[in-house]
């Protein structure tokens, strides 16, 4: 099992930086950050941007990897998108783990768009993925796609992706097909519940899916939970965090993330926890 924890990007640079610095002393494999211009979680809060801030978070770690929790079409182009992950690959020297999703409210409207269905926003993350993952393989790229198109895309330099792995995020069979067939690996939030075991059935499920179809297509990829999505919050204390990676791991999963711990929701928590399990190590339960 690999761990991971996501940092929101709620906070300056000054008071956020030593966060990351810890998460790597830590042990932790992965570090996250949200990709939004308003979060629907925190939509009157500070915010910051991704990017950047991931850019930032290389320049004052050395070893772990640093994610995007996750990229989304809504205001993005597959284009330029992968001009800023090249960038990233560079300064972090190949540590950045790509995390795409379809993405929701508010940045779906934010821009001025006009409303998507559900199913329009998995097509275009669909469109989105395959054009992006072209363009961070090969030069000159041009695409004429229904959402998206490109006209001579350079990538002097030489490939990107095979340094990039694409997490594909996806709770629907439909997205976790996809992400079993194209990306590099799975993650998933599960659904919307109160009962911890509905939700675990419901991660089983898919996890079933996601390796089965992998399989049937010859290939293996990882599988991410995000645990702070679970109705229950591992940093409750060292037990529940213990039995909730357990449940994953009896599963299937390699990875689950945690969230760095609030004073207040979302994902309120005790920093203390945190500190006993990194202490402790977390795979000695």
């Amino acid at each position: 099992m690999r761990y991971g924890i996501c940092i929101l990007p709620d906070m300056p640079w000054r008071d956020a930086h030593p966060l990351w610095q810890r998460a790597e002393d830590m042990g932790f494999h992965h570090a996250w950050t949200y990709d939004h211009l308003v979060w629907g979680g925190l939509p009157d809060a500070q915010w910051f941007s991704c990017t950047p801030t991931l850019a930032a978070a290389a320049s004052v770690t050395e070893r772990i990897k640093l994610g995007t929790y996750v990229i989304s079409p809504n205001f993005r182009h597959p284009v330029s998108t992968s001009r800023e992950v090249q960038t990233l690959v560079d300064i972090s020297d190949g540590r950045l783990l790509l995390g795409l999703g379809a993405g929701g409210t508010p940045d779906d409207g934010l821009l001025g768009q006009a409303p998507l269905t559900p199913k329009q926003k998995v097509d275009r993350l669909q469109e989105f993925t395959l054009l992006l993952d072209r363009t961070l393989r090969d030069d000159h790229v041009d695409a004429d796609g229904y959402y998206y198109s490109a006209r001579d895309m350079r990538l002097v330099g030489g490939d990107v992706r095979s340094r990039v792995p694409l997490i594909l995020a996806g709770n629907g069979p439909r997205s976790v097909r996809f992400a079993a067939r194209t990306g590099d690996a799975w993650l998933t939030t599960g659904p919307s519940t109160d009962s911890l075991d509905v939700w675990f059935t419901a991660v089983a499920s898919n996890h079933v899916l996601a390796s089965d179809t992998a399989a049937a297509a010859g290939r293996t990829i990882d599988t991410y939970l995000n645990l702070a999505s679970a109705p229950a919050s591992a940093l409750e204390s060292v037990g529940r965090f213990d039995d909730l990676v357990g449940r994953a791991a009896d599963i299937g999963f390699t990875d689950v993330i945690v969230h760095w711990p609030r004073d207040d929701e979302p994902y309120r928590g005790d920093i203390a926890v945190l500190d006993a399990l990194a202490d402790r190590g977390f795979d000695s339960p």
